[in-house]
């Protein structure tokens, strides 16, 4: 396996980190202060100008759609080559949207690209990769454990031409944002057939007659305006037959295809935001004095910091050896590394970021630094793709199962 960069990423490398430099790092500020006034304006989930502003400037340097592998509407990279792109955007939470490379919207886009029909994408996903319109996936329900996708209960029924889709969800990033126009939604069409074949994919316009958003969900106190994660209705909702995804009983297939990509690019990110929390503990250790000495000084900080490092170039390699894996042998031959960078990489974010934070005093655990925001969303992530204890036993039974076969 072969790491190194290729000199197209080396070059999108350089253009994003001077665009970090120049746009990103120096509104951090404005951006939240932007949503507070939105907030305090009673409409928090209005887009941000500032936001907007940087998105003309990113796709006049070319920063544009870089996702999409094995695509003619993306940047041409693969998932080796997209992932140290996806580090960089990381490092601050709000910045992927900049690049037109931000979740939900890029497993989404994945999806219909790879699973919808001709209509379907002239219909979304054009509009998407313009960033015209936003997306939301509409997956986990409050009523069951969604870490078993099986046990969702949200019904899509066949009426003649016809689905009429009834439940509820929540968890539903990004449909908050008033430029929300599509959600795939996903539940199940025939609850009589073998238990992996009961689940489908539709698309289904926002504004339909049914659907009822009800709130947005807070995390650790953050609602994350103007993205959001909101609980929403869907009662007897009205669908043309033709936006189902691929075909009845196809939900989970579609998942698999669609949760590798959106995995590489999460831990990706999460690396970055990491990355990002150990340069500020170095710059805040080695500025602030304690006891005599710089806090940097002291044995417990270097035995952080350097710990800190290790785990971050291990995450590193274990994500870009998937993202190998992906792009040679697919997602069905690297299902044992997805699973692994999914346990490693939010739990090392949410190791260092708090590590971080402890540094960082005070200070830490409020918005005059970054990293009580950049714990929260890594803390999340720990959920978002599924469980720790999913993936592990997903590992397990792949490793008993290798040592089983060994033993024959």
């Amino acid at each position: 396996m072969n790491f190194d960069y290729t000199p197209k990423v080396q070059a999108l490398r350089a253009k994003l980190h001077a665009f970090f430099d120049a746009h990103i790092y120096p509104n951090e500020r404005v951006f939240l202060d932007e949503v507070a006034r939105n907030r305090a304006a009673g409409n928090a989930w209005v887009p941000t100008e500032i936001v907007e502003t940087l998105k003309l400037r990113a796709r006049e340097a070319g920063l544009w759609n870089l996702f999409l592998p094995d695509s003619t509407r993306g940047a041409g990279l693969t998932n080796l080559e997209y992932a140290p792109l996806a580090e960089i955007m990381g490092r601050v939470p709000w910045a992927p949207e900049v690049f037109n490379c931000n979740a939900p919207d890029t497993g989404n886009m994945e999806t219909i690209e790879r699973y919808g029909s001709e209509e379907q994408k002239r219909t979304w996903l054009e509009p998407l990769l313009e960033g015209r319109i936003r997306s939301a996936f509409l997956m986990t329900e409050p009523e069951v454990a969604s870490s078993d996708a099986t046990n969702i209960e949200t019904r899509i029924e066949r009426d003649g031409d016809s689905y009429v889709i009834n439940g509820r969800k929540w968890w539903s990033s990004g449909a908050g944002d008033p430029r929300c126009k599509v959600y795939i939604v996903m539940g199940k069409t025939d609850p009589q057939a073998p238990k992996h074949a009961q689940q489908s994919m539709i698309l289904v316009p926002a504004g339909a007659p049914g659907i009822t958003v009800h709130r947005p969900l807070h995390v650790f106190g953050y609602d994350d305006a103007p993205h959001g994660h909101m609980e929403i209705t869907l009662e007897n909702v009205r669908v043309p037959a033709s936006n189902i995804l691929l075909g009845e009983g196809r939900g989970f297939e579609i998942a698999q295809g669609r949760l590798g990509p959106g995995r590489i690019h999460h831990c990706m990110r999460l690396i970055g935001l990491a990355e990002r929390a150990l340069e500020l503990m170095c710059k805040r250790t080695s500025e602030r004095v304690a006891f005599g000495k710089p806090i940097a000084a002291q044995t417990v900080t270097q035995e952080r910091i350097a710990q800190a490092r290790c785990m971050i170039e291990q995450a590193r390699l274990l994500t870009l050896k998937t993202a190998y894996m992906m792009d040679t042998v697919g997602n069905k031959g690297a299902r044992g590394e997805i699973a692994m960078i999914k346990v490693v990489a939010p739990n090392m974010a949410c190791e260092v970021i708090d590590w971080a934070i402890q540094a960082h005093g005070g200070g830490g655990m409020c918005d005059d630094f970054p990293l009580a925001y950049a714990y929260t969303c890594a803390r999340t992530l720990r959920f978002a793709d599924g469980p720790d204890e999913v993936h592990r036993n997903a590992i397990a039974k792949l490793e008993l199962a290798r040592h089983a076969a060994t033993a024959q």
